[in-house]
């Protein structure tokens, strides 16, 4: 029985750590996103906010809490939707971006249609969460 607790212990422990590196991770590709048009800033911080909120309280806080990167995320956060303007700057950048690379970058159909349908699950997601203006 005790080896059972060791082991489990243990695996808790390296998942809190796989979490707060992906967090950290997240959160560096974010501040990059915010100079680089196609790295998507908000769902990085989205991931690193749920990566910390399953691993760290105190990071968790203090990304919520951030002068700059918290108020991207709070209002998400809280339920009150997302501005207008960044959901049509999404919706343009992605479909760019997917039909782009469908039409001119993926030689293999099935490919193709991949991307397309992952643009479509994106773009139904986006659609479907509150605006705020």
């Amino acid at each position: 029985m005790k080896e059972v607790e060791q082991k489990t212990t243990a695996d808790c422990g390296f998942i809190r750590w796989f979490l707060l590196t992906a967090g950290f991770l997240c959160i560096g590709l974010a501040i990059l996103g915010i100079f680089l048009p196609l790295l998507p800033t908000i769902p990085l911080l989205l991931l690193a906010a749920a990566c910390f909120a399953r691993s760290s309280e105190r990071f968790h806080r203090w990304l919520i809490d951030h002068p700059r990167l918290g108020p991207m995320i709070g209002d998400y956060l809280e339920g009150a939707g997302i501005p207008r303007r960044a959901r049509i700057v999404a919706l343009i950048l992605i479909w760019v971006s997917i039909l782009t690379s469908a039409l001119f970058l993926v030689p293999i159909l099935p490919l193709r249609v991949l991307l397309i349908a992952i643009g479509a699950g994106v773009s139904l997601y986006l659609l479907r969460l509150p605006t705020r203006d």
